[in-house]
């Protein structure tokens, strides 16, 4: 019982591998590459504990290939050559499969690093497959990224976390020899922040606790032997996703002090402060939108301060713009707006392009119809001339409803002037 219980049950097989059905499973988006053995590079995104270093695994045994790993910690651009030397000498003229190149935390690897990746990936002498918990957008490099697929690995949920439990008391030699009950799951559950790995360790730890048969698990029991108040914030693990949330919420409530604590918090714990700005973007545009449309311009130059600047002074950046955005007027306006635009792609499909607002760069174009009796804004008085610019089966569908705010009712009355009853204005 040497190695811990999360690394000797770890599955072998894709037919063993417990969730990410939408990736794996029958009709999985990596499936059929897997058992063709047609893997291209790829970056696996997803939270702590999720088995994205077991699907790497996988992916390698089930395709036959050399697998070599790389943890972004402890390696440098040299690791990187050595490996990739390595890499290149196994895959030679003995096999036409070329060798797996694990990269764990991706994401903490530097643009050099990344950078040494690049030749060997473009050229095939390794499928490199990255592991990250961060948005690989902006933790991996455009020229290294344009060269990968990007598969989003989901959190566990209730019941494959208790399946998890489930299988780990019937394939563990350890486990199995203990008469093990589980009453209460949800202390358990919980305090893992939906990370396998750290669910498995916990279970054991209980385990290992008790000397005598049977082991009842409760709640109570769970929280009498983890000691949540020695847990410390954990960049990768439950806290992470909710003091953000905590932040978020105080922001979009107009709670400048609350906001201010939970930014506290994430700095003292060692959050990585562009983190915390790329979250503040999202939000001005989220849930503050037009009702103040400077406060995008605010937290998009916050996130180029902080870049910039680094810790510990952008811990001042970051206050003044929390401090702003909570303070400021609300709307989710924008937000609801593509979201039932989106909805709406997905009930009625590709609508035909009204012919009249179509491109016409050929003859053959202009003589079918497209752009035909187009009226040009510009040509007409206050720049606007009532014309239909959606397809004819949604016609008159409003999907932008302005907020209640002094900017919105403005552009609420501009709307109201142009379109008049059209969309209800």
């Amino acid at each position: 019982m040497n190695e811990p219980l999360a690394e000797r049950i770890r599955p072998k097989s894709l037919s063993a591998y417990l969730s990410q059905e939408h990736l794996v499973g029958n009709d999985g988006s990596l499936t059929h590459q897997i058992t063709k053995g047609i893997i291209p590079s790829l970056i696996l995104w997803g939270p702590p504990g999720v088995g994205k270093t077991t699907l790497a695994n996988i992916i390698a045994n089930e395709s036959g290939r050399p697998f070599y790993t790389l943890s972004a910690i402890n390696s440098g651009v040299k690791e990187v050559r050595d490996v990739i030397e390595k890499a290149k000498q196994s895959g030679g003229l003995f096999t036409t499969k070329n060798p797996i190149l694990f990269i764990d935390e991706i994401h903490r690897f530097s643009k050099s690093q990344q950078d040494s990746l690049l030749g060997a990936v473009e050229k095939g002498w390794i499928t490199l497959i990255g592991a990250t918990t961060e948005n690989p957008s902006f933790e991996v490099i455009p020229a290294l990224l344009s060269r990968c697929q990007v598969y989003v690995l989901n959190a566990f949920g209730k019941e494959e976390l208790e399946a998890l439990l489930q299988r780990a008391m019937k394939e563990d030699e350890y486990l199995k020899s203990r008469d093990i009950q589980l009453k209460e799951t949800e202390s358990l559950l919980r305090l893992s922040g939906g990370d396998a790995r750290k669910l498995l360790n916990i279970f054991e730890l209980i385990v290992s606790s008790q000397d005598q048969d049977p082991i009842v698990l409760t709640n109570d029991l769970v929280t009498k032997l983890v000691q949540q108040n020695t847990v410390r914030y954990d960049k990768t693990g439950e806290q992470h996703y909710d003091i953000i949330s905590a932040f978020i919420k105080s922001v979009r409530g107009s709670d400048p002090n609350a906001a201010v604590y939970w930014l506290a918090r994430m700095i003292e714990g060692g959050e990585d402060l562009k983190f915390i700005a790329r979250r503040m973007i999202i939000l001005a545009s989220e849930d503050i939108g037009n009702a103040n449309p400077t406060a995008l311009i605010m937290a998009n130059n916050t996130f180029q301060a902080v870049t910039t600047i680094g810790y510990p002074e952008s811990r001042i950046i970051l206050s003044q713009c929390a401090v702003y955005l909570a303070t400021s007027p609300k709307s989710n306006a924008s937000y609801m707006a593509i979201n039932k635009a989106q909805q709406l792609v997905k009930q009625t499909g590709d609508l035909s392009i009204p012919l009249h607002i179509r491109n016409a760069p050929t003859k053959l174009m202009k003589e079918l119809g497209y752009g035909e009796d187009y009226k040009y804004a510009h040509n007409h008085q206050n720049n606007f001339v009532e014309q239909e610019f959606l397809p004819e089966e949604i016609a008159n569908t409003k999907l932008y409803e302005p907020g209640n705010n002094s900017r919105e009712n403005a552009l609420r009355e501009f709307l109201k002037s142009r379109w008049k009853d059209k969309y209800d204005y």
